[in-house]
């Protein structure tokens, strides 16, 4: 499948998601990576301390991901998946707001369908 034409417009403020993301997932990441208390009792109950630390380094690496063109399509991917990922969690055990995860999955899904490679 072809990439999607996009026109400058729209090429701005795909930017400007990627941007945004980029900063909501860096916000996300750093606190889990540095063991802030709430990430610590929320991934106690999600399924472990590791999976904080794989969480919280996915989601670093796919915040630079978004900010380097070659890389956005597969740092937006693999973003996306970890929200999939997150609402599971929401719905499984957390019992919280999925609102979060659910804009997040949709601003990542954006980025990477409109960001695909020419195959």
């Amino acid at each position: 499948m072809a990439q999607p034409a996009v026109s400058k417009n729209a090429n701005i403020a795909l930017w400007a998601l990627q941007i945004l993301a980029a900063a909501a997932f860096l916000a996300a990441g750093i606190p889990k990576l540095a063991g802030a208390a709430q990430m610590v009792e929320v991934f106690q109950k999600v399924g472990g301390q590791w999976f904080r630390y794989v969480t919280g380094s996915l989601e670093i690496l796919g915040a630079i991901g978004l900010l380097i063109p070659r890389y956005t399509f597969y740092g937006a991917s693999l973003l996306a998946i970890v929200m999939v990922g997150a609402l599971i969690a929401v719905f499984a055990v957390l019992g919280v707001s999925p609102a979060p995860a659910a804009v997040l999955l949709l601003i990542t899904a954006t980025i990477a369908y409109f960001r695909k490679e020419k195959q």
